[in-house]
Order: C-alpha cells, then sequence, then structure tokens
C-alpha cells in the first residue's frame, strides 16, 4: 500500500522558485495507474520552463517527464498490468499527478511499458521523452517506415550526444540509413559509434568545415535531425540540405530566409497532444521488446544525490550547459528534508537560482 502523503517539488509559480513540499499521493482513478517513482530524469525542459515561462499555466505545477517505477495500485478497468511490475513512462503536463518530480504518480495504460529484467530503474528512466522526440519525427522511425527501409540515404543528426540525439541514431539505424553522420564532441565518437553513427564529427568546427566535409562523406543532404535546435545549430542544418531536403528541430523554427525547396518541421515528443496518441500507442507497446533485444539502449547515467533534493544543482547544470553524454537522474524516495535547506541556499547563491 503506498502512504497518504509523499514529497514532490513544485514550481511555486511562472519564473518562480522551486520549493520541496508535502502534497497528497493521487489515488488512480478508473483506467489510471499509481506508481512509485524509483527514477526520474531531468530535461532541458525542466530549466526552461522555469526561466521562460512555457508551457505551464497553473501552479504550483510539478515538472518531470521521464520516470521508471513500480505498480503499487490500479484504477478499475486496468489490464496488462498487475501490483509489482517494474515500468517506465512519459509524464503529461495537464496535471501535477501526471508528472514525476514527486515520489508517487499516476500514469495511463497507454503511455506505460515494461522493463526488462536486465534492466535498472535509473537506466529506464532516461529513455521516455529523449526517445518519443526522436521517434515522433517521420525521418528515423523504424516502427512507422519499416526496418532497413531507408538503406542507401543518409542523415545527419546535429548533437548526436545529447538524450533525443542518442536515440535518433539507433532509430535511423533501425530504419537502415546508410551513413549516420554526426556532431558531437569528439570524446563521445566511440561510444556513438557503437549506437550506430558511422560518421562523428567535431560540434566545434566551424560551420564551413562541417559543411565541407559531410559533403565529402554523403554528397547531397535530404534528411537533417537538430537535437540541439539553437540558432546556430538551425542555419547549418539548414545550410547543409539539398533541395526537397527537411530540417527536424526539437525548438521552435528560427531559421532566416527559408526557400521554397526546404522544408523545416518542429517534433514535440508530449503524450498531451491529440496528434501524436496513435504513433504513441504503436511505440509504447514495443519499447519492450526493442530494450530487450537491445536494439535500444538507455542513456549513460549520472545519479544526483538526495533525491529531489539534488534537482536545484541538477538544472543548474544543465542551463550552464556543463553536461555531455550523460542524463541526470534522481531517486526521489531517497530524498532528505534535514539537507534540503542547505542545498537551496547553496543552489540559490552560486547559481541564482
Amino acid at each position: 500500500m503506498a502512504p497518504s502523503q509523499q514529497k514532490a517539488l513544485f514550481l511555486d509559480s511562472k519564473f518562480g522558485k522551486f520549493i520541496l513540499d508535502t502534497t497528497d499521493v493521487p489515488k488512480p482513478g478508473p483506467g489510471e495507474i499509481l506508481v512509485k517513482v524509483k527514477a526520474a530524469a531531468l530535461n532541458p525542459l525542466d530549466w526552461k520552463i522555469q526561466k521562460y515561462g512555457v508551457f505551464i499555466e497553473k501552479f504550483p505545477a510539478i515538472l518531470g517527464s521521464d520516470m521508471a517505477g513500480e505498480i503499487k495500485q490500479l484504477g478499475e478497468g486496468v489490464t496488462g498490468f498487475v501490483v509489482g511490475d517494474k515500468v517506465l513512462s512519459q509524464g503529461a503536463f495537464a496535471a501535477n499527478k501526471t508528472m514525476f518530480l514527486q515520489q508517487y504518480a499516476i500514469v495511463k495504460p497507454e503511455t506505460l511499458a515494461k522493463l526488462p529484467s536486465n534492466m535498472t530503474f535509473e537506466d529506464a528512466a532516461t529513455i521516455p521523452l529523449g526517445l518519443t522526440t526522436a521517434y515522433l519525427d517521420s525521418l528515423p522511425n523504424p516502427l512507422i517506415s519499416g526496418l532497413n527501409r531507408l538503406a542507401g540515404e543518409s542523415l545527419v543528426v546535429l548533437g548526436g550526444s545529447s538524450s533525443v540525439g542518442q536515440f535518433a541514431i539507433q532509430l535511423a539505424k533501425l530504419s537502415g540509413f546508410s551513413h549516420i553522420v554526426v556532431t558531437s564532441s569528439l570524446k563521445h565518437t566511440s561510444f556513438l559509434q557503437s549506437l550506430g553513427a558511422t560518421h562523428v564529427l567535431d560540434r566545434n568546427a566551424s560551420p564551413d568545415m562541417l559543411i565541407t566535409e559531410i559533403s565529402k562523406i554523403v554528397g547531397s543532404i535530404k534528411y537533417v535531425f537538430d537535437a540541439i535546435s539553437t540558432p546556430e545549430t538551425q542555419k547549418l542544418g539548414y545550410s547543409l540540405l539539398a533541395s526537397g531536403g527537411r530540417l527536424v528541430l526539437v525548438l521552435p523554427d528560427a531559421v532566416e530566409n527559408k526557400m521554397a525547396e526546404k522544408g523545416v518541421s518542429l517534433v514535440f515528443g508530449t503524450v498531451d497532444n491529440p496528434v501524436n496518441q496513435d504513433a504513441l500507442l504503436l511505440l509504447y507497446k514495443n519499447i519492450t521488446g526493442l530494450l530487450a533485444d537491445g536494439a535500444i539502449k538507455p542513456n549513460r547515467v549520472e545519479i544526483l544525490k538526495n533525491g529531489l533534493g539534488g534537482i536545484l544543482v541538477g538544472l543548474a547544470k544543465m542551463e550552464r550547459d556543463l553536461m555531455s553524454g550523460v542524463k541526470l537522474v534522481v531517486k526521489p524516495y531517497e530524498t532528505c528534508s534535514c539537507l534540503w535547506m542547505k542545498l537551496t541556499s547553496k543552489a540559490a547563491l552560486v547559481y541564482g537560482v
């Protein structure tokens, strides 16, 4: 049985402060499942919501889009899962109870998948949002286009060591792309090649040098997935495209002087968008098998200490671009209230959180 109260991290207002507080453990309604959040991953979106005031309008708000945990209670009518199942899921912004920077949360069976027996909660928590974002783009999508259907084609992934970039590489490999050229810090070369990258180029090289090198490798470019999507990377990605090509972004379009023969599209892997529902149903039916077979591998993990109490420092590290090639993960059930004030004070002083 779950307790009646839990710890949760709240954003108190738009552009506000994060506050650790006690709140009720939600009860699952019909068609819902209560899970104990054993591991939750942080995403750049979490600090951007606070800094830029985007996506969330109702406060206080609980954030956190990635979770792995254990089923504690089934709502009426739920089938296919039992209490004790180890699962992963993606948060829905519609309500606090369906986000994961808390110790217990509500999930829907449609966006829930069981963990393979050999996968830890910490590894599994790195998967949902990053995989969904890469998957909802129709380019590297083997579940829609079919396995090995894009043999002979080439894909460029800007930001290959990012969470989304890693999953884009793996999906592209399953789709059969003959060349998967990625930009990244070169220290990640071997790792990205193990995921399926055929060429790894230095992200710090000049745009002109990258354009020259990529053209030498693949010639004409029809597909670019920009997993970073700063104005600079968007400009580079668009410059790489040949006529008829398409640039996929994970942040709003900032490309200037666009031409009719080059396409730009935005992908956002939210489960709240009804347009995504059919594709996500297909994905979550297949995640367990893809993970069990090793076809999809999780991100590498860095665990933050003190559960929810470690999140402020983690968000500040991401905002300052101090993370590379790993996903920050917390264990909410390890939260120690006695350390929260110390961490809050330090983070506010050093990082301006």
